[in-house]
């Protein structure tokens, strides 16, 4: 009996460490995000994405994040956003053990919520022709889980069938941007409530 319960005690104690241990691995690989890139002191309510100036179709998304009753403005939450060139490639490549890609960008909310990304339309990768996307990421404190919202997708891409916005109004999802130009910019608005676990 004193064999089984030794036994069933290292057991146990090998079960924790283990899991310890995946946990740990699974954060590791978390940290390594591009998300994670971003230093929280320097982060404002607006941010220009890497290579605004040098593009045709420039971009300006505003939106107010909303806590998750969809009314209270969501303070001093990270927004990350993601995006290819015009191209559809993501340069993406590794700095200090980090993903980083070219064009990401990072804003925190003001105390009534807002942010404002300027960026440009992406493309699409040839032969994929996957439709025109930008991903994102959002965190509400430094504790919190950050994670990842549906990307901003946009009205008038050709590759976005009629039956795929159809089923994206059906779930109640706004990531569809409808733009409007303004002064040789293209302007569109989200809203954002967060997931009441957040």
């Amino acid at each position: 009996m004193k064999r089984l319960f030794t036994s069933l005690l290292i057991i146990v104690s090998l079960n924790s460490f283990i899991g310890l241990e995946a946990q740990n691995f699974v954060n590791s690989i978390k940290k390594r995000h591009a998300f994670y890139g971003y230093s929280a002191n320097s982060l404002k309510n607006t941010d220009t994405i890497p290579g605004f100036d040098s593009q045709e179709e420039k971009l300006k998304i505003t939106g107010t994040i909303y806590k998750s009753d969809g009314v209270t403005p969501a303070s001093n939450v990270i927004l990350y956003i993601c995006q290819s060139d015009e191209y559809g490639d993501y340069h993406p490549k590794k700095v200090n053990g980090k993903r980083v890609l070219k064009h990401q960008g990072w804003i925190k909310t003001d105390a009534n919520g807002n942010y404002t990304f300027y960026t440009f339309v992406p493309g699409t990768y040839w032969p994929s022709r996957k439709i025109q996307q930008i991903h994102a990421v959002v965190q509400t404190s430094n504790e919190a889980e950050a994670y990842a919202i549906n990307h901003f997708v946009f009205d008038n891409d050709p590759l976005l069938r009629r039956s795929c916005k159809k089923k994206i109004a059906d779930r109640g999802l706004n990531n569809v941007l409808k733009l409007e130009k303004k002064d040789n910019l293209l302007i569109g608005r989200r809203d954002i409530i967060l997931s009441p676990t957040s």
